[in-house]
């Protein structure tokens, strides 16, 4: 097209007032035409020809043959720009023309040419014409009145001005919302605990804690080990829970002996060394796993999560399975405190624990519970690819799980005026407060607070369904929402989060084992909002104390141990006076014999201490084979 021309169509253009109209459905068709550009574009597919794809989806697929008014156009410009331009920047000019040619995003690709234009000898003001008058094989009669559509001025409104009501999202769960369990059944603490912690997961976990265990004594490691069981890896798991309800500055002081601040309970579940020997090979995978996973470090197979994974795949199932959440959830990243120098720790100055593992969660606003979850790697392993924390929020909200209409609460890291409108196109609400600087919210200062607007001051600005408002606190604060209006009255109720108060922390050096101890928390967590939900008869104390008991196999009122001056052997019946029955009245069965002679021995005869009765005879000392048998076993527990 001559250059003369082309100065002609453009003034012809640029002369016209008329504004694009266009339909809802163009208009969504035209922003993910713009986001496939933006984001998607690959100056090397450019040039291939694709007779499958919908042209309207994908223009400049389309082939050269269909529009050459497009390449001779840009053949010009090759001309008059001879050895300054690359073969791929006409290429990216093609791809513009062509979809131009469709109406499709002419305003939003302009920088971006331009941009590429901006040294190559063609100054703006002569490019600009070309970019704008170029409408492929039609004549400027018979040009589409679309072909051009001008950028929103949006101002500031004030709280005097009334907002209208967004449209409401109807809720439509997939389940009914609540525990998905019997109310008729029986639900004790550990049953409910051995919903996430199930058997075939701690007998997996046993397995592969002897199979680490093993290799470590075969290197060479100087302790003796003997294979967990089942029952004894959950009494290590109740320790660790009474050791997070019951707080000690180390470890070793747990089973401190003769001292005032000695605490008697875990010296009668295990010996300190077992503890420790357990603490140091607990493994949630196979070592011999591990060992071939390790080698894929730095290529594509290589799995970031392979030592957790097992685990984490379990409770997660679980916690989606017999629960579903109420209307209102939230999205929210959590830190797991951990100072090892891994791949996969994140540090945080904006959290009160500064190192550790993220956690993406989300969660029932009701009552806290944690309905999925997953952890962050390093890098956006999502598969969306539009950004952590929109593919982030994408992937914990599964509409054929969850349903739809729900309303989806988060902070600023999550939120975004795109992750907003897609979720409201999916059936769900959000809501949450912005960092000003992020794309596509308003930057207009027309009408909007200053540092001296009053406390309580609104502005606000609804484009479509999304509500972007701005409210004067101590600072400026900025929310956007597709669930309310700009003056709605609704107060947020501030809840104490249950996982900060009976959170387990241990040092230790392993990444993992960290990641395990928060598993627990998880679980221990949602089995107590599932009691409540159910019962309701518990406090959280009341409940961990329960739990605690059953996984170490004892009773919660399990009396302190007693020391050695206090086994001594007293009548088991208060004396009589009449002198016939002293050797008879309150006479009980002998347990020792019973447990070792399988016999019924009577006896009058009890310790003091484990208030059992026990022979004492010349020919038959029980008591005194009783408490050897509980001084080797180390704990006072046999005698209840």
């Amino acid at each position: 097209m001559p250059r003369r021309a082309r100065k002609e169509a453009a003034q012809t253009n640029l002369d016209s007032e008329e504004e694009c109209s266009l339909s809802s459905e163009e208009e969504g068709e035209y922003d993910d035409e713009r986001l496939h550009f933006e984001e998607r574009f690959d100056p090397a597919e450019d040039a291939i020809a694709d007779e499958k794809v919908v042209p309207s989806r994908a223009p400049h697929t389309r082939t050269a043959h269909k529009h050459p008014s497009a390449f001779s156009a840009v053949e010009n410009l090759k001309d008059e720009n001879k050895g300054l331009m690359k073969d791929t920047d006409y290429k990216i000019l093609t791809t513009w023309m062509l979809c131009k040619q469709e109406a499709v995003f002419p305003i939003a690709c302009e920088p971006l040419i331009i941009s590429l234009y901006a040294n190559v000898g063609t100054p703006d003001k002569s490019f600009r014409p070309l970019l704008y008058s170029f409408d492929g094989d039609q004549t400027p009669s018979k040009r589409k009145k679309c072909v051009s559509k001008k950028i929103k001025t949006l101002s500031w409104k004030a709280e005097t001005e009334v907002d209208k009501v967004p449209q409401t999202l109807r809720f439509l769960p997939a389940r009914e919302p609540g525990p998905q369990l019997a109310t008729a059944d029986v639900h004790s603490p550990l049953s409910l605990f051995k919903l996430f912690f199930t058997e075939s997961a701690v007998s997996n976990l046993v397995h592969n804690t002897n199979a680490q265990a093993a290799k470590s004594v075969a290197k060479g490691r100087k302790y003796k080990w003997t294979d967990v069981s089942v029952d004894e890896l959950y009494s290590y798991m109740g320790l660790i829970f009474y050791m997070a309800a019951v707080k000690m500055s180390s470890i070793a002081d747990y089973w401190r002996q003769d001292s005032i601040f000695s605490v008697p309970f875990p010296a009668m579940v295990m010996s300190r060394d077992r503890y420790r020997t357990i603490s140091w090979n607990v493994h949630l995978s196979h070592p011999d796993g591990d060992k071939e996973n390790d080698k894929k470090r730095g290529k594509a197979g290589y799995d970031h999560l392979f030592r957790i994974k097992p685990l984490m795949d379990t409770i997660r199932l679980a916690c989606k399975s017999f629960y579903h959440p109420r209307k209102t959830l939230v999205v929210n990243e959590r830190l797991v405190a951990c100072r090892a120098n891994t791949e996969v720790t994140r540090y945080s100055k904006t959290k009160m624990t500064k190192l550790g593992f993220k956690f993406f969660v989300l969660s029932d606003s009701s009552n806290g519970y944690t309905v999925d979850f997953s952890v962050f790697t390093g890098k956006n392993n999502f598969p969306a690819g539009h950004g952590l924390s929109y593919d982030a929020v994408m992937s914990l909200l599964d509409r054929k799980v969850l349903g739809s209409g729900y309303h989806v609460y988060m902070d600023d890291f999550y939120t975004s005026p795109k992750l907003l409108t897609d979720l409201f196109a999916m059936k769900f609400g959000a809501c949450g407060i912005y960092r000003d600087h992020r794309k596509d919210f308003p930057k207009t200062t027309a009408n909007s607070l200053t540092k001296n607007s009053t406390m309580g001051s609104i502005r606000w600005i609804r484009d479509g369904p999304l509500l972007c408002v701005k409210w004067m606190d101590t600072q400026e604060v900025s929310a956007c929402s597709t669930i309310h209006a700009a003056f709605t009255g609704d107060r947020v109720k501030r809840k104490a989060k249950l996982l900060q108060f009976y959170t387990i922390q241990h040092k230790t050096m392993k990444w993992y084992r960290k990641v395990f101890l928060h598993f627990l928390d998880i679980a221990a967590t949602n089995a107590f909002i599932l009691h409540k939900e159910l019962l309701g008869n518990m406090t959280r104390k009341e409940f961990m104390e329960e739990l605690i008991a059953e996984l170490c196999g004892v009773s919660k009122k399990t009396a302190p141990k007693q020391t050695s001056t206090d086994h001594v052997p007293v009548p088991g019946a208060e004396l009589t006076s009449d002198v016939r029955k002293i050797a008879t009245v309150g006479r009980r069965n002998c347990v020792h014999c019973k447990a070792v002679r399988d016999k019924k021995q009577q006896t009058p005869w009890k310790c003091q201490a484990c208030d059992v009765h026990l022979c004492l005879q010349l020919d038959r000392n029980c008591f005194q084979e009783w408490h050897k048998d509980v001084s080797k076993s180390g704990s006072s527990k046999m005698c209840h």
